[in-house]
């Protein structure tokens, strides 16, 4: 059964009346009077996005949905000029009337943009050039020079502390969390992220780190605190800076740790340890190559690191509307690409893990916490802000639900570097246990 083909091939001479309105075939209804274009294009839309289980609605009543399903969710398009624009790009003319307003979803928001995910075809047909031609005019706007870095980072980054403890955790760790079982906590949660990372690195006392993304610190000041090292953290936000210095010299730690405003191009070793959570989507692959450089600057032939970022199973642009409103100059890579990073340097990858559903696990904790702030947000930014970042949050949970988005962490070490470990047990050491199991690890690895 091909249901697209169903909704495609209604024809008008062989619907049948009802008191209610036109019925066309396979249970649809279009109410009486709806002008012949705007049935085309209601159809058009689900050509355009395959059969997924929604129910389109325009502003006078008339839906339309594919036959033969229950839809999770009904999308209101209030204008004849919004449905243009779904039709000739779906992608940016969501985004832009769902924060406009000209769009409404009733039902399981979330689950709507999954069903749509997942239908969604990988090319977009004969609009597929025009996507193309967009998406590269984008990435060179948004290129992640050192000046195009800086400005894309502060469109994200620099919106108020206070927004973000609207809906982050206390230590406001913008990343990934390790769930050890699917009830923790979103603080226990990241605090255990934190300490995986620190496990995968097997962080000895008196060695030298260097983060290039730091965030707000919450690593570099966990690495700091409980494992003994010197850590150097490199950031281009200056408000993330401002408050991790803050941090730093509340707990007692500014003379082991230090946080520096500047580019990660301008990092430069000797380090023993190269760390980097989340700073990955931000560099770019016309840029891989000079990470790689600056990761061999840093800890040469005998160093061992980490890399965590958002990923993609198969190659392909990052949402472009997302790099228009939310993150611009974002790239998620597959794995293939991330090694341009690692391989001209002949680093050895000890680990790979993807952490999917560990993402997928976070976003829900983030998008229920912007939920019940989504009053606030308003107040702070507006109502198109708030609408904004609900699909940002929603659209990225659906991302790692489906497996259109991954999290990759990547271990790996230089040809000159000690050995880490002899099996993976090391890694899962509960968060708690005591120190002395921990440096039985450390003296033994």
């Amino acid at each position: 059964m091909k249901p697209l083909a169903n909704i495609t091939a209604l024809q008008e001479n062989k619907s049948e009346m009802s008191h209610s309105g036109i019925a066309i075939g396979n249970g649809l209804q279009l109410k009486r009077g709806l002008p012949r274009i705007e049935r085309w294009l209601l159809r058009q839309i689900f050509k355009v996005i395959g059969p997924a289980p929604v129910r389109l609605v325009m502003g006078d009543g008339t839906e339309l949905s594919p036959p033969g399903v229950s839809p999770v969710a009904t999308v209101i398009i209030r204008d004849r000029q919004t449905l243009l624009s779904l039709v000739a790009d779906p992608e940016i003319a969501f985004g832009e009337a769902y924060a406009d307003g000209r769009i409404q979803v009733e039902g399981d928001f979330t689950r709507g943009l999954e069903e749509v995910y997942r239908t969604w075809p990988s090319r977009a047909g004969v609009w597929e050039p025009y996507r193309r031609l967009t998406s590269a005019l984008m990435n060179r706007l948004q290129n992640n020079t050192e000046r195009g870095s800086r400005a894309n980072i502060h469109r994200h980054y620099d919106l108020g502390n206070d927004f973000y403890k609207l809906w982050l955790d206390a230590d406001l760790v913008y990343t990934c969390a390790y769930f050890p079982s699917p009830s923790a906590t979103l603080e226990d949660a990241q605090e255990a992220k934190l300490d995986y990372v620190c496990r995968k690195l097997a962080l000895r006392p008196g060695e030298t780190v260097i983060e290039a993304g730091c965030g707000w610190g919450a690593l570099a000041l966990h690495m700091t605190r409980r494992y003994g090292v010197t850590v150097k953290a490199f950031n281009i936000s200056h408000e993330q800076i401002d408050y991790a210095r803050r941090r730093a010299s509340e707990e007692g730690l500014g003379n082991r740790v230090e946080f520096i405003e500047d580019d990660y191009r301008n990092v430069s070793g000797p380090f023993d340890v190269f760390v980097s959570v989340g700073m990955l989507e931000h560099v770019g692959a016309n840029h891989f190559a000079d990470f790689g450089r600056v990761i061999h600057r840093s800890i040469g032939d005998a160093g061992r690191g980490l890399l965590h970022f958002i990923g993609r199973s198969y190659k392909g642009d990052f949402s472009r509307w997302i790099r228009r409103r939310i993150f611009p100059g974002a790239y998620a890579p597959t794995l293939a690409e991330a090694m341009a990073v690692l391989q001209p340097h002949h680093y050895a990858v000890l680990d790979v893990e993807n952490l999917r559903l560990h993402y997928a696990k976070t976003l829900e904790h983030w998008l229920q916490r912007f939920e019940k702030s989504g009053q606030q947000v308003c107040d702070m930014n507006g109502a198109w802000f708030q609408r904004a970042w609900r699909l940002y949050l929603a659209g990225s949970l659906a991302g790692f639900r489906t497996g259109t988005l991954q999290l990759f962490q990547i271990t790996f070490a230089g040809p000159k570097a000690a050995p880490i470990s002899w099996t993976r047990a090391p890694l899962y050491l509960d968060i708690n246990q005591s120190d002395e199991n921990l440096q039985w690890t450390h003296a033994t690895s």
